[in-house]
């Protein structure tokens, strides 16, 4: 009675909360990441993204009081707002580290030499002095305050706009364009070949060579890298553009002959069987009828090797990158960038995303092609 039709099993809603998890496994850091790129440093130091919508109490960094000295009625003021916008309100403040929280809003504090300290619960502040105030150090202020949302594009600015940034990101950029795109078509046009001659022409071997292929699919590209670097140095290749396209290509084509030798096992044998007899030869029948009916199977291998070319950095560290820098891949400028800036992690978060873009855009411009392209072979 389990299986009548219109009920559901136990089993499929295991599947159904499985793949909900995994779908939130794999968005939830990819939302964080976003939010994070439009918040504030001190936003991303005191609080996680998710509570980037909720209004904050949080205790922030000392601000030391600035601003043009104005005469009036014998006394020198400084007047100015704390935070330069509206919705802060101020809990409690204090001018020392060791008493943050000394005072309340609207409290007039003396200080030293006369100085008298006024801060409001908007953040307006007031000092004033019965002397000029000169070269003196002016006072700091601790605050505890309670801060609406905030978001901000300097964030994006500061990586597509700034001198120190963007030369060096816009450089990777089409570096990487110029390492992903390449690196994707060749495995495809190299495994589409092999792929047909192993689904649909005999030959003595055919079963060991598919046999060899399935288990390149286990081993490990580190176990390569460097004996693959001496083999490039040897013939001439060395660290390049050719050494790094070569390189992925022999590192994804066992996933891509064996998904496209899957595919093209699963297409209709009259089909080829009536072009040959019509007199077709075998690249007649790969150009005209097998490739069309792949394209799932060769789009599904495109975004896996697309988005794989594209965070690559063991790769590109071994066989493209060198001193100069003028190969530098999106990921490794984020490292370096990691190194020279590691406290600000709202420019580290901007530049990560931007990376990720491209990649999110071509899996969501061609995931329909996904699935077909991972069961291709699966059912008769």
């Amino acid at each position: 009675m389990d299986n009548i039709v219109g009920r559901k099993s136990g089993l499929t809603w295991a599947v159904h909360i499985s793949m909900a998890l995994l779908v939130a496994l794999w968005l939830f850091p990819t939302v964080g990441l976003f939010v994070s790129s439009f918040r504030t440093a001190d936003q991303i130091a005191t609080s996680g993204w998710w509570s980037s919508l909720a209004t904050q109490e949080r205790q922030n960094p000392a601000i030391r009081v600035a601003g043009d000295a104005v005469e009036e009625g014998g006394l020198f003021r400084i007047s100015g707002n704390l935070y330069g916008r509206e919705g802060v309100t101020v809990g409690a403040w204090g001018t020392s580290s060791r008493e943050p929280e000394a005072f309340e809003p609207g409290r007039t504090v003396d200080l030293d030499d006369g100085w008298k300290l006024t801060l409001q619960e908007n953040g307006d502040y007031e000092l004033t002095s019965p002397t000029a105030f000169g070269d003196a150090r002016l006072p700091r202020i601790f605050t505890t305050a309670e801060t609406p949302p905030e978001f901000t594009l300097d964030n994006y600015r500061s990586v597509l706009l700034d001198p120190r940034n963007v030369d060096g990101m816009s450089k990777a950029f089409f570096n990487t364009l110029t390492v992903t795109i390449p690196a994707t078509i060749i495995p495809i046009l190299v495994a589409a070949f092999a792929a047909y001659a192993l689904a649909w022409m005999d030959f003595p071997g055919r079963a060991l060579l598919i046999a060899a292929i399935v288990g390149l699919l286990v081993v490990p590209l580190q176990l390569a890298l460097i004996p693959l670097l001496r083999l490039h140095n040897e013939v001439g290749i060395g660290k390049g553009y050719l050494g790094v396209w070569l390189a992925h290509t022999g590192f994804g084509l066992p996933l891509a002959i064996y998904l496209l030798r899957n595919y093209m096992v699963g297409l209709p044998r009259d089909i080829i069987e009536c072009a040959k007899v019509d007199g077709a030869s075998d690249f007649q029948i790969f150009v005209k009828i097998i490739l069309p009916l792949s394209f799932p199977a060769l789009a599904s291998f495109a975004i896996f090797q697309f988005l794989w070319t594209w965070n690559d950095l063991l790769v590109a560290l071994v066989f493209l990158i060198d001193s100069t820098g003028e190969t530098t891949v999106m990921t490794k400028q984020i490292v370096e960038l990691l190194g020279t800036r590691g406290g600000n992690w709202e420019i580290l978060a901007t530049a990560a995303f931007i990376s990720i873009a491209v990649p999110i855009l071509v899996f969501f411009a061609m995931q329909k092609y996904l699935v077909r392209g991972l069961l291709a072979g699966s059912v008769k």
